[in-house]
């Protein structure tokens, strides 16, 4: 049947009078709709859901989500606090690192949701329905009928289209290039949406469409998109931008029209009122105003102050309550990224040597009371981690096309990071660290470790006190061999800016992971994202390895071939050595003023447990 042919049909069988389907096909949709799919057509099946492996775990009349509390009750205020400020009031455009957080969710919302239960499983939302086949060569999205934006107007094929175009050629980085692998998008009617993904041999494709978020063709300004502003932004979630203190502070209130409360992914979801979410450029007076009441909730990362800073009357009379959750996703990384770019980081052997002079063992009793763990994967704590597994046959079999890339060690999944006496003087760090840099061509002068006169010198950006005290930590040991590192201390906006101008040589790094990592991976690491700006390649990392790896990720149709996949990548990526490991704990510390409460369940693969608006929590006051 030609495509042509397809489209038709489809066209006609997308009307809800099941009298058009023949005897045989409207049999068949019935037997799918009893497992939980709605009538196939076409070359595949329409479905409430779509999981990368697998099938989604929630029955197609799942009544919200496990992790949610349908009885929550709705009203009152929540008050949250980030660090730093903002400029834009746009997450989608190139400048989106400087655009107020909590808009994503709260204001704007994707055709599809993530169910945070399960690996990668996406349930329906502003699309009421997916169709894929078997190859995911194609995607067919039906839009809820009863779809609206905050202003009422109903969200058609026409704003789905809209915003596919966008932001292929004016939004961020990671959308551009997954968008780019659609052969072609076309709506079939006013409420259905269309993706050729022919030849894209991406399975995560069709997920990475559904995460899409739908902006208004009636109210976005076009030739503006790419400027940061704060103009208040239309979209279709349950908040609107009620109130606004440029850098400062921004008020979401709830919108009594919101036209998914009912939806079962929206049960138990967004229950305040009104969610205020304050700035703060000190920690110091970000922690203050949460011991005063002016703050509900805190994730603490300092173990410092998690141990000893939290004896305070609220907290001892039972106002406020202090928990560690364990957290079941895999624990990802976190580190000093070593700009590539620079002539100074491209070799490997020189990277390692940086690396090894980092003292965790020092630092952790030292600065952090030792309850950290040093991290070793960029999968950590999970089946994806390379960490203490030999290669098996498929991974070789995978990392033969690319010999040499992995080392002997990390093939053994013998390597760790080195394990310093922790002394804060450990000789034979300094004479590790030391070979390597001899065999990249460095040697020490006078106290000063050079190649051919030239001094090896370099800048660690930094953007407050926390990183400061690490990143000069650091820097003191990097001194034992000779190394100048300079740390240097901006403000939030100057740190996004450079950030996304790849405008540093050194800077601490954060890559979470999922339980399915995918194509988030090509905007970290791949080839095309080293000179993308605003990317995540902090490091410039570009390597035909982690570009095979991530499609063979992408590729694979089971579980067992995809943690295959991850497994080789996870072992390409150390065996770069592009960053420096730090740390992480396996629970999340978190307080909270007993006015607000939260379901006793948590996401199993949510990584923080909650969201940054603390959308399944309630109002527990009186």
């Amino acid at each position: 049947m030609t495509f042509e042919a397809i489209r038709l049909s489809r066209r006609a069988a997308l009307g809800l009078a099941a009298a058009t389907l023949t005897h045989a096909t409207a049999a068949r949709a019935q037997s799918a709709a009893a497992a939980g799919a709605v009538r196939p057509f076409g070359a595949g099946i329409v479905a409430h859901g779509l999981a990368m492996h697998g099938a989604p775990a929630l029955p197609a009349d799942f009544a919200h989500l496990p992790y949610a509390n349908p009885q929550a009750p709705k009203g009152g205020r929540v008050n949250v606090a980030f660090s730093g400020t903002f400029d834009s009031l746009n997450p989608y455009n190139l400048k989106s690192g400087s655009a107020a957080q909590g808009l994503a969710g709260n204001v704007f919302q994707t055709l599809m949701a993530r169910s945070l239960d399960e690996p990668f499983t996406l349930y329906g939302l502003i699309a009421q329905s997916i169709e894929t086949d078997d190859a995911r060569s194609y995607v067919v999205f039906r839009l809820n009928p009863a779809a609206r934006f905050s202003d009422g107007q109903p969200i058609t094929a026409a704003d789905i289209l809209f915003t596919f175009d966008l932001l292929k050629t004016k939004g961020r980085p990671q959308q551009r290039i997954a968008y780019g692998l659609v052969r072609r998008i076309e709506a079939l009617d006013d409420h259905t949406i269309h993706y050729d993904l022919s030849g894209a041999g991406d399975r995560e494709l069709p997920l990475t469409l559904a995460l899409m978020p739908v902006l208004p063709k009636h109210r976005v300004n076009v030739e503006r998109f790419s400027d940061s502003t704060l103009e208040i932004p239309v979209g279709s979630g349950p908040y609107v931008i009620a109130g606004l203190k440029p850098g400062e502070e921004m008020i979401l209130r709830r919108n009594p029209e919101y036209w998914a409360r009912d939806l079962p992914m929206m049960r138990g979801i967004a229950n305040f009122d009104e969610v205020r979410i304050a700035y703060y450029r000190d920690a110091n007076s970000m922690f203050e105003s949460f011991k005063a009441g002016l703050i509900d909730y805190r994730d603490e990362g300092n173990p410092t102050r998690w141990t000893t800073g939290y004896d305070f009357p609220a907290l001892r009379d039972g106002r406020v309550r202090r928990e560690q959750l364990p957290i079941g996703a895999p624990r990802g990384m976190e580190g000093f990224a070593f700009n590539t770019r620079r002539p100074l980081f491209r070799d490997a052997r020189v990277r390692e040597a940086l690396q090894t002079m980092f003292d965790f063992e020092w630092i952790n009793r030292n600065l952090y009371a030792g309850l950290y763990t040093r991290t070793v994967s960029f999968f950590d704590n999970s089946d994806l981690s390379s960490i203490g597994k030999p290669a098996s046959a498929a991974e070789r079999a995978l990392l033969a096309q690319y010999p040499g890339v992995v080392r002997a060690d990390i093939l053994e999944g013998a390597w760790r990071p080195y394990r310093t006496d922790g002394t804060g003087r450990d000789r034979e760090q300094a004479r590790r660290a030391l070979a390597l840099m001899k065999d990249a061509g460095w040697d020490v002068d006078d106290g000063a470790l050079e190649k051919n006169g030239a001094p090896f010198r370099f800048e660690i950006m930094v953007v407050d006190r926390n990183q400061e005290r690490l990143a000069l930590n650091y820097a003191s040991s990097l001194a034992r061999i000779g190394v100048a590192a300079r740390v240097r201390t901006v403000d939030e906006v100057q740190y996004q800016r450079r950030r996304q101008k790849f405008d540093f040589d050194v800077m601490l790094g954060t890559w979470t992971a999922s339980a399915s990592p995918g194509n988030e991976q090509r905007m970290r690491w791949g080839a095309s994202s080293a000179s993308q700006e605003a990317s995540f390649n902090l490091a410039g990392a570009s390597a035909p390895a982690i570009d095979g790896l991530i499609a063979a990720m992408l590729a694979a149709q089971s579980r067992e071939e995809f943690v295959t996949a991850v497994r080789a990548y996870d072992r390409v990526l150390l065996s770069g050595f592009y960053i420096v490991p730090l740390f992480h704990t396996a629970v999340q510390w978190c307080a909270h003023w007993s006015r607000i409460a939260r379901p006793q369940a948590t996401p199993r693969w949510a990584a923080p447990l909650f969201s940054s608006t603390l959308d399944t929590w309630w109002s527990a006051a009186p």
